[in-house]
């Protein structure tokens, strides 16, 4: 497929996080983009302020009369479903129909491409990654799943030489890719409604590792794949070490496998956040990054909306978000602010994100959840699913081990924060609760 020919690009779920930066890369290299989502949101408004059009009505009519079959490119998500008007308008008369990584492919075959992948730290990596490489000069366009504080995009530069991609593993997508180095930032069972079981996640993965080479793969220490490790306080060759906090920042050396770079400070909370910075360092080095620009890159890089994002931080209240919707990914989150406030008392409301991965890892979201001094729980959030019978909130929340626990309405939760007499206030999910941040943000600011 040649994208020169394309005139025209249009998307079905315009509003996803990795459709939207497709969308601003194809607008900004002189496409007409127009787009379909389900609801208005954040980012669409985002999207509408530098002039894409979008539509929140399934209606072919809305399809622009110019859109042909020669010269239109046509994206979709998979939530999308398939009774859905406009993509079997698209499917029917045989328009070029690709999924987003189908195109990140394209975009990036003929590129020198990082690939991030991993169930866990794809997004927080690729961008500390494409950060450090836009900073260091390096003629690059990263491809990012959040929106970076330092560009308030999620597509960092616009080169031609270099790319920087998320390698998601949801239905494999990843396998289309062409990387020229990678890295893999964990491989915890996810997507098990795809997947069917962990082998199979970890074969996949193993799929992908096999596409470079092992002296250009970069992999935390102790998963199965052969490639140079990375690590905290460990034998890894690239690790962290004689960490300390400094005025809000973590400093510390890496021992990588021919130096000892020191004094390196990184601003983001948690150790999965060092490991996540180790990677891009390790990958930006093996690209010919200087230790000085590397350097400079880590300590300006302010974070990715919704990744332990910082909404009020105050000496007596504090407001964090964050996107987590794995166990594991709680379990970061509470390991971070507890290191942070070690004698705060901690409130947490969580959104599960899918009836499929509540039933699947509801003993681990139970055993992470009740790690907090209180908690709220909202009902689950569906995105692409249907509901499955006894999987809900209440069948979770029986199970969290807390007796400060409640189930929450959206409109409950907020009065919950109002008046409840916590330090630290907390919002996890990967669902629409990050459409109430602002209304939390006002509410404990009057409160405080």
């Amino acid at each position: 497929m040649n994208l020169n020919q394309i005139h025209n690009v249009y998307f079905i779920g315009i509003g996803g996080i990795g459709m939207s930066a497709l969308a601003r890369y194809f607008q900004f290299i002189g496409k007409k983009v127009v787009g379909y989502d389900k609801t208005p949101t954040q980012l669409t408004d985002e999207l509408q302020a530098i002039g894409l059009e979008i539509h929140f009505e399934d209606n072919i009519s809305l399809i622009p009369e110019d859109f042909y079959v020669e010269n239109t490119l046509v994206i979709v998500t998979p939530a999308v479903p398939v009774t859905h008007s406009e993509w079997n308008y698209f499917v029917e008369r045989n328009y070029n129909v690709k999924k987003r990584a189908e195109v990140l492919g394209i975009i990036t075959k003929d590129t020198y491409c990082f690939a991030v992948a991993g169930t866990h730290g794809k997004t927080t990596t690729s961008s500390i990654l494409g950060h450090v490489l836009f900073e260091s000069g390096v003629d690059v366009t990263a491809f990012l799943g959040g929106i970076v504080e330092n560009y308030n995009s999620n597509l960092i530069g616009s080169g031609k030489t270099v790319t920087v991609v998320e390698a998601d593993e949801f239905d494999r997508s990843f396998l289309h890719l062409h990387p020229n180095v990678s890295c893999v930032t964990s491989m915890d069972a996810d997507h098990l409604d795809i997947y069917g079981d962990a082998a199979s996640i970890e074969e996949s993965f193993r799929e992908f590792a096999a596409k470079t080479s092992s002296d250009n793969l970069y992999v935390i220490k102790g998963l199965p794949l052969e490639g140079y490790t990375i690590g905290v306080n460990n034998d890894a060759n690239f690790s962290a070490q004689n960490i300390r906090i400094e005025n809000g920042f973590y400093v510390f050396d890496v021992k990588t496998p021919s130096e000892l770079i020191e004094n390196v400070q990184f601003g983001l909370p948690g150790h999965h956040n060092l490991t996540n910075a180790l990677l891009a360092l390790a990958m930006a080095k093996s690209y010919g990054v200087s230790n000085e620009n590397i350097i400079a890159a880590l300590k300006s890089f302010k974070g990715v909306r919704r990744r332990f994002s910082f909404q009020i931080r105050e000496e007596n209240i504090v407001y964090i978000d964050d996107y987590a919707h794995h166990p594991t990914e709680i379990n970061a989150v509470h390991q971070a602010v507890r290191e942070l406030y070690p004698n705060k008392k901690i409130i947490a409301a969580f959104q599960p994100h899918l009836f499929s991965r509540t039933k699947d890892f509801v003993d681990g979201f139970a055993e992470s959840l009740s790690q907090f001094d209180e908690v709220l729980l909202l009902e689950i959030y569906p995105a692409r699913e249907l509901p499955m019978e006894g999987v809900n909130s209440t069948w979770l929340l029986n199970k969290i081990n807390n007796p400060n626990k409640k189930l929450v309405s959206k409109e409950e939760l907020l009065v919950a924060f109002k008046n409840s007499d916590a330090d630290v206030f907390i919002t996890i999910g990967a669902g629409d609760i990050g459409e109430l941040v602002k209304n939390i943000k006002k509410t404990l600011h009057e409160k405080n």
